[in-house]
This record gives C-alpha cells, structure tokens and sequence, in this order.
C-alpha cells in the first residue's frame, strides 16, 4: 500500500497551524516552508476544507486554519481526507473461478487471504485512528522543544 504524498503534506500542515493558532495562512505561504508546490498543496488543504479538518477564508487576511480542536482530528481522519475511505486491499472473490468453488459463497467472508487482509487493514486504521494532531504536536515539543518558536518566527517574518 502506498499513501498519497499529500497525506504527509497535510499532516506536517496541521501541525504547523496548530503552531501558529489563530491566524489564517496562505497555501503558498504553507508550501514555502517545505518548498512544495502550491497548486498541488492548495489541493491537498482543499480536501481537508471539505472534511472539515480546516476552514479557509478568502480575501488579503484569508488562508486556512484548523476547523476543529487538534485533540478532534486523528492521522485516520487525514489520511481519508486526501486518499478516501476505500479499503487498501478489495477482494475480488477469484477463489469463484477456482475448481471446487461454490457460487453462492461470499469469499470476501470466508477466504483466508481476504479475512488476513481485512485484518492487517483494520489495525492500521485503528492505530490511524488512535493518534490525534495534538499527540504529534506533543510529542514534536517534547522532542525538539525549539520548533513551535522556530515555526511561529519563520512564519512571522515571511514576507508574502
């Protein structure tokens, strides 16, 4: 499985904002600090607008800031945001096509390889599911205390 680059994008963009709390900032201003392009990042914080992780503002003092509380929006959240909801993994039921098959069999059900899949899918999103934005943000503080005041300044003095 391979998750979309936007999914990172997005990620370390909510946990810039969750830096710079209460102020509206630009797509390009959010794809300076990584040297991304903007058309492409303005898609990604787009997806996250319409799944309410964000809300946007237009106008000179316009831009993107978290929708909801950083303790509200889990890396599942985000992930379906930019990638979707489908399963990684859609059995197609080929055991049907195989001697001994029974027609009437859900094989998405009952076949080993499906259930396995299903399975390993099922803990990657719960554990998705279990961490929040605010937890990275925790965890970036305590780790490399400097970078909420190094990003709230890089922020300040960009000049566009």
């Amino acid at each position: 499985m391979k998750m979309n680059e936007g999914v990172e994008w997005a990620v370390h963009s909510c946990v810039n904002l969750c830096f710079i709390p209460g102020e509206a900032v630009t797509a390009k201003r959010l794809a300076a600090f990584y040297e991304l392009p903007t058309a492409y990042l303005n898609k990604q914080l787009q997806a996250l607008t319409r799944a309410g992780i964000l809300s946007s503002t237009s106008g000179p003092k316009g831009g993107f800031q978290l929708a909801k509380a950083p303790d509200k929006i889990t890396l599942l959240d985000v992930v379906v945001a930019i990638d979707g909801s489908e399963d990684a993994f859609r059995c197609t039921q080929i055991l049907k096509a195989g001697p001994g098959a029974d027609e009437k069999a859900d094989y998405r059900k009952t076949c080993v390889v499906s259930m396995s899949m299903r399975k390993a899918e099922l803990t990657y999103r719960r554990e998705l599911a279990a961490k929040t934005i605010a937890d990275l943000v925790e965890q970036v503080e305590s780790t490399y205390p400097e970078t909420a005041e190094n990003t709230r300044g890089w922020f300040a003095n960009l000049k566009s």
